[in-house]
This record gives structure tokens, C-alpha cells and sequence, in this order.
């Protein structure tokens, strides 16, 4: 993972004394021999190029500022600022810098600064302080004036925090603010609101650490009520002393923990809702009021975290039946906003969070919740889950795997998430959509962990499928279990489309088969990703149970019509051709010869029969017999260069020949029926005497065998061919294809298929 803290943006300042971004990249500190001394390096991040090669001279001036940022110049007008992402990476090249210049780094400053402009203003600029005039009435026009032209300079604002911080100028200032709210002096609290919006753009933590104490917050909040170009004061104190109420769902006997809620939430909403929209030039100006917020969460959720007796108390009435409904709505939202303050954790007291949640038992009490009717309550039940899958699946997988061994199937945890996500009753599936990102996050092999003695993704992966595969699968199972799917609407081909992008990690990252789509076109997309996989365990299966035979049907039945289906299965046709798989390969021409061979206007089912009679060949000649044994050893798991020395070895005539023969010739007006196709596919739904019974548990068994792990990775492939004869639509409305749907609803317990014809050419 890319380290965030040396992550920067360089700087250059124009000819209009506007920053210009250069780039965003990675910084470092580096002996450059050409430029004899050490000097900074940031590479681009996009591509590595050297987007600043800076030598550190031992009296360039360089500045510190706002804990992030890095100012110097290099020329007379050329000047360069990097701004880090992290302060821990500002503090380690600000060190470097320090270093080479022989420095404490406690210093925001190298070097001594010369402003002729500043020496004019200020005729002493070495005096330790600045002097402030006297907290009077008749004094604040001036004060103002002193705030405003001391904010663009950094010496100037330094040394106005220092002289505020000194001599307790704050709170003589919020006396004054009180005075003139009784005398109604409307000019002294507009020029108070400028000296108050000024102070907070100094930056300093010191004088927040006053300004936001209980006994001057309120007063605070009052002078930023009286911005001079609104016509009327805002009621921000009427809003937080009487709208505002502060609810304990348990008891905090800890006044300090009291006090540090009630600072933070204020201060927030000093910053949401009482300052003004920042400027660009004043945005970087309030970092230390973001970073004074922050640090208040982290104690919080700290001091609660410490709690034991808080937190035992809050999970003993989230499981309590006898608490009521509006408690345990407030007990989980509480809960919620506990969990996205712990968001502002480093990630090693974040662990440390979570793991401490964990003991005091989270994820029971979430079961218990999901379990209840109230829908409010649910969902915060599942943004509180999602927090944890986020910041550790591997918990949570370890957690159902361990309850697997005490409850029932229908009562884990995993599997009230997937029953919830089916129930969704939302016509957009906004709650399935949420909850389909945590399961997808949860059976993601990619998150998984592997040790020398455990191995997560075979541990949760076999524990997924023997626990909870039949209760995801459920609903296309059910809808499979006629010849035809049994629900066409909308709102399911939605739903089915969710367990499509759930289990596109299973059957393509963890090579396990449970991929399907209401619609024709996406049982296609899942046969087309098992067949990629170029494993002979699932082309097997393939052919045991004829699975290329819907496939087939689903080409003829589309006739003429030149759209995604057609387009889809002769490109899977077309693959198995390239990439050589001769065991389809011999199984398609073997037993679907007949009903392709005059489909002349792509060249690949000529060129399967090809590959199919030099395959025969090949097995003819004694000579080549060895190299079909290493490629048995290698079950069929050839990279390209071996593919490219077959290819080169026994194809390269014949190749020459087929890619010469690829032009496209007129579509055939032939006609071809079912009864054309070889006797396996005529016999195919005889063969086929499982029928998939939903019982009360949520279990499927066939009439030879009793599903276990494995099993339910093969399993979906049997709705498969049910999703090919029941869901095809043509993508393409032709004129006549109403006629033809109606001929064919006439025939189709004739099991005739429209004629095999194309309109448009389809290059292979």
C-alpha cells in the first residue's frame, strides 16, 4: 500500500502571485550528486516522472505553516510550497530540513525574514510581542482594524495569537460583547464579529482552548451572530440553548465525558453553521479548528471506549426483549454515531475499537436487532454492520463461522442478511444494494487472510456454501423449478441482477460456479466466465449434463434476428475455438454437428470442426502422444507461449488456410428443427429427472443425492438451461416478430424452431 504521509502537491507561484499545482506525488530526501548536497525529490505518482528536484541551502528561509505546508523560495520570483496530506510527513521533511540547516524543528521559521514592507509598518519587528490597544468601547474600531492587517502576514499573525494569548485579551473582549448586547450597541457588535472571525482565522489552538470553554462558548457564538451585511442577528444561542437538547440514552456519570460531548457538538456546528463559507485563501486558515474537532471525537470515543460498565449497560438493553421500541431505536442510533466517530481513529486505536465492541458483544446484539420488525431500527442496525465488515470482514467471518457450530442455518447471522436482502420490499432495492456490498465484501477471496496454519478463503468459502448457499440461491432456484421461469417482472429481474454482481467473486476469483441472470443474456454471461476458466472439473460437468443444448436451442430459436444473444454465443463459440479447448471442442461437433453446420456466415463452427478433425488426427499419430501426456499433467492449464508452440507445431498450415477462408458469405435460408440435433439433446429434459423442491428450511435436494459442498457449486448450473428456454426476448423488435412469437407459442409444444438464417454479417 502506497504511504499516504509523504503524499504531496507541488507548488509554484505565478507572475500574479497565484499558486499554480504542478502535480500531485510522493516526497523524499535524497543525496543528489549533481547538485553536490541533499535535496528534496517528489515523483508523480501517475508515472514517476521528478516533478520537483530541489537542493535544501543552508540559508534559504524556509516556512512551516498550518502543519502541512512548506513555503520557501528559490529565486528572487520563483517561489514553491509543497502541501502534504499528512502532518506526520510534513514533520518528517520538515526534520530533514532542519537538519541539513542545523535547526530545532520546533521552529515554524529557518530563517530570519526581511520585509521592507513589514519594517515599515512595524518599527521594532524584533520586540517579543505586539501591543495590543486597551479592551475599551471606544477601542474596537482600532482592534478590528489590528486583526484585519495582521492576517495576511504569517510574523504578524504570530505574533497578534501571541499578545491575545498573554494578556487574557479573549475574555476582555466577550465583557465588552456582553455590554453592548445590554446597550444595543449595534456598531461595537459588528466590529466584535470582525475582531471574533479574525481570531478564528490566526489558527491557534491556545486561543480556541479559551474561546471554546464553557464559560465563553455561548458568548462566542453570540458575537458571530451579529454579521454586519445581514440586516437582522441570527439565533444560533436560541437554537442550541432550547431547540437543541442533549438526550443520555444511558447515563454518563463522567462530567468531564459530559462536557467534551457538549463542547464538540457546539464547535461543530461553529464550524457548519455560525462562520462563513470560507474563502479559498481562508480555508487552509481553519485547519486547526478541523484538527480541534478531530482530536475532541478521538478523546470521546476513547472515554467511552474505556467505559466498561457504559458499554455493557448499552448492549444489555439493545438485547433486552422488555425494552421498548423508542429506546432501542435510541440505543441504536447512539450506537451508529459511536461507530462513525471511531472512523476518525488512527487505524491502530481503530482495531483496538472494534476489537473492544467485539468482546462486549456487537455482532450477537446486530443478530438480535436484525431480527426485529422495526425498519428503522433495522437500518441502523445495518450502517452499524457495514463498519465493521468495512474496517474488518475477517471478524465478522470468523464470528458466523463460529455460530455455525451452535445455531441453525436459519438463524445466522450471514443468512438474516441475505433473507433481509431478498425481503427488500423497496422497488429500488435500496436496502438490497447496501446489504449486496457487504455480503459481496464478505465472500471477496481477495480481502481473505492466509496463514501458515489457516487459510481463510478454503475455511469461510466452504462454510459459505454448505451454510448459506441454499438460502441465496433460493429465489432463483424457485423461479427455475418449471420449464419456464415462473417470474418475468421487473422488480425480480432487478433482485437477480444484485446475486449477479454478488457472485461474480465466486465464480471468477475463487473459481466457484454460482453465477445466473433472470434474462437470457445472463445465464450466457455465467457460462461464458465457467467456460473462461478453461478448468476441465467444470467442462465436464459441461458435458455430463449437456449444457450446450439451451445454449444451442437459444441460437436457433432466435432465428434471424441480429442481436446481443446472437452476438453472445457465437463470440463463447468462437473462444473455444481460439483458445483450443478440445474437450468442448469434441463434445460440440460430436453432439451438435448436425444443427450448426450450415450457419456459414462466421466462419467459427467450420473452424471447430476443424480444430475437432485435427484433433482426431493428432490422436492418430503415435508421435504425438507424448505431448498430449504433458498436457494431461497440466490438466489443460496452458499459458499463451505454450499455447503459441502448438499452435505452431500442429496448426500453422491449417490456420494460414481458415483465416484465408474468412470471408462472409450470404446467409442460408435452410431450415433446421430441434429434431435435427443428435439424440443427447433430443433426450436431454428426460435425462434431467431432478426436480428442485423448496422445503421449509431452504433446502434443495435431488432424488440420487443429498447436496453437500460441492454439490451446491454445481447446482445453479442445472437452472441454467431453464434461463435460456424461459427468459429469451429479443433485444432487436422487428416488424414481424409478433407473427413469429405467436407461431412459435403455437409450436412449442412441437419443439420447432424458426429458421436458421442471419441478416447481417458477423465477422468471427
Amino acid at each position: 500500500m502506497t504511504d499516504t504521509r509523504r503524499r504531496v502537491k507541488v507548488y509554484t507561484l505565478n507572475e500574479d502571485r497565484q499558486w499554480d499545482d504542478r502535480g500531485t506525488g510522493h516526497v523524499s530526501s535524497a543525496y543528489v550528486e549533481r547538485l553536490k548536497g541533499m535535496s528534496l525529490l517528489v515523483r508523480a505518482e501517475s508515472d514517476g516522472s521528478l516533478l520537483l528536484e530541489s537542493k535544501i541551502n543552508p540559508n534559504t528561509a524556509y516556512q512551516k505553516q498550518q502543519d502541512t505546508l512548506i513555503v520557501w523560495s528559490e529565486a528572487e520570483n520563483y517561489d514553491l510550497a509543497l502541501s502534504f496530506q499528512e502532518k506526520a510527513g510534513c514533520d518528517e521533511i520538515w526534520e530533514k530540513i532542519c537538519q541539513v540547516q542545523g535547526k530545532d524543528p520546533s521552529v515554524d521559521i529557518t530563517q530570519e525574514l526581511i520585509d521592507e514592507s513589514e519594517e515599515e509598518r512595524f518599527d521594532d519587528m524584533s520586540s517579543p510581542g505586539l501591543e495590543l490597544p486597551p479592551c475599551e468601547l471606544s477601542r474596537l474600531e482600532e482592534v478590528a482594524e489590528l486583526v484585519a492587517s495582521s492576517l495576511p502576514s504569517p510574523l504578524r499573525r504570530e505574533k497578534l495569537a501571541l499578545a491575545l494569548e498573554n494578556e487574557g485579551y479573549i475574555r476582555k473582549l466577550l465583557e465588552l460583547f456582553r455590554v453592548c448586547e445590554d446597550l444595543e450597541n449595534r456598531e461595537g457588535l459588528h466590529h466584535l464579529y470582525d475582531i471574533i472571525k479574525g481570531i478564528f482565522l490566526l489558527n491557534r489552538t491556545a486561543l480556541f482552548e479559551v474561546m471554546f470553554s464553557e464559560e465563553c462558548i455561548m458568548d462566542v457564538i453570540g458575537c458571530l451572530e451579529f454579521d454586519p451585511s445581514l440586516p437582522q442577528p441570527r439565533r444560533h444561542r436560541e437554537f442550541l440553548t432550547t431547540t437543541a437538547r442533549f438526550k443520555e440514552v444511558i447515563p454518563i456519570s463522567d462530567p468531564e465525558l459530559r462536557q467534551k460531548i457538549h463542547q464538540t457538538y457546539r464547535v461543530q456546528y461553529i464550524q457548519d453553521m455560525v462562520l462563513p463559507t470560507p474563502s479559498v485563501f481562508e480555508e487552509n486558515m481553519l485547519s486547526t479548528l478541523h484538527s480541534f474537532i478531530f482530536f475532541n471525537k478521538v478523546e470521546i470515543v476513547g472515554m467511552l471506549q474505556d467505559d466498561e460498565k457504559f458499554l455493557t449497560e448499552l448492549f444489555a438493553q439493545l438485547t433486552d426483549e422488555a425494552t421498548d421500541d423508542d429506546k432501542r431505536h435510541e440505543l441504536v442510533n447512539f450506537l451508529k454515531e459511536f461507530c462513525a466517530f471511531s472512523q476518525t481513529l488512527q487505524p491502530q486505536n481503530r482495531d483496538a475499537f472494534f476489537k473492544t465492541l467485539s468482546n462486549m458483544g456487537i455482532l450477537p446484539a446486530l443478530e438480535v436487532i436484525l431480527g426485529m420488525d422495526d425498519v428503522q431500527v433495522r437500518g441502523a442496525a445495518t450502517d452499524i454492520f457495514s463498519y465493521l465488515v468495512e474496517y474488518n470482514p475477517s471478524m465478522v467471518r470468523e464470528f458466523v463461522m463460529q455460530e455455525s457450530q451452535q445455531n441453525d442455518d436459519d438463524i445466522l447471522l450471514i443468512n438474516l442478511i441475505i433473507e433481509h436482502m431478498i425481503c427488500d420490499t423497496d422497488p429500488e432495492l435500496g436496502g438490497a444494494v447496501q446489504l449486496m456490498g457487504l455480503l459481496r465484501t464478505l465472500v471477496d477471496p481477495e480481502n481473505m487472510l492466509a496463514t501458515a496454519n489457516k487459510t481463510e478463503k478454503t475455511e469461510f468459502l466452504s462454510f459459505f456454501y454448505k451454510h448459506c448457499m441454499h438460502v441465496l440461491s433460493a429465489p432463483l432456484l424457485a423461479n427455475t423449478t418449471e420449464e419456464k421461469p415462473s417470474k418475468g417482472n421487473r422488480y425480480f429481474t432487478s433482485f437477480t441482477t444484485l446475486l449477479t454482481d454478488i457472485n461474480y467473486n465466486l465464480a471468477v476469483k475463487s473459481h466457484c460456479t454460482f453465477r445466473t441472470h433472470f434474462s437470457c443474456p445472463g445465464a450466457l454471461r455465467f457460462m461464458r466466465k465457467i467456460i473462461g476458466l478453461k478448468d476441465e472439473f467444470y467442462n465436464r460437468y459441461i458435458m455430463r449434463n449437456f449444457l450446450f443444448e439451451p445454449v444451442v436451442k437459444a441460437f436457433l430459436n432466435n432465428g434471424s434476428r441480429y442481436n446481443l444473444i446472437n452476438s453472445a454465443i457465437i463470440e463463447m463459440f468462437e473462444y473455444v475455438r481460439v483458445e483450443d479447448v478440445k474437450s468442448l471442442t469434441a463434445h460440440i461437433i460430436e453432439n451438435y454437428w448436425k444443427a450448426l453446420e450450415d450457419v456459414d456466415y462466421v466462419q467459427t463452427f467450420k473452424g471447430l470442426k476443424l480444430r475437432y478433425e485435427q484433433q482426431r488426427e493428432r490422436q492418430d499419430n503415435p508421435k504425438l502422444d507424448s505431448m498430449r501426456s504433458i498436457l494431461r499433467n497440466h490438466r489443460f492449464r496452458r499459458d499463451a507461449r505454450t499455447l503459441e508452440d502448438e499452435e505452431e507445431m500442429w496448426f500453422n498450415t491449417d490456420e494460414e488456410d481458415l483465416e484465408d477462408g474468412e470471408a462472409v458469405v450470404p446467409p442460408s435460408d435452410k431450415m433446421k428443427s430441434d429434431e435435427d440435433l443428435m439424440d443427447p439433446i433430443s433426450k436431454f429434459m428426460e435425462r434431467k429427472k431432478c426436480t428442485l423442491m423448496l422445503h421449509a428450511g431452504g433446502n434443495y435436494t435431488d432424488s440420487n443425492n443429498v447436496l453437500n459442498v460441492l454439490s451446491y457449486r454445481l447446482l445453479i448450473f442445472d437452472g441454467i438451461s431453464l434461463l435460456f428456454q424461459g427468459g429469451l426476448v429479443g433485444l432487436v423488435d422487428y416488424p414481424d416478430d409478433d407473427e413469429e412469437d405467436e407461431d412459435e407459442e403455437d409450436t412449442d409444444s412441437k419443439e420447432e424452431s424458426p429458421p436458421l438464417s442471419k441478416k447481417s454479417k458477423l465477422s468471427s
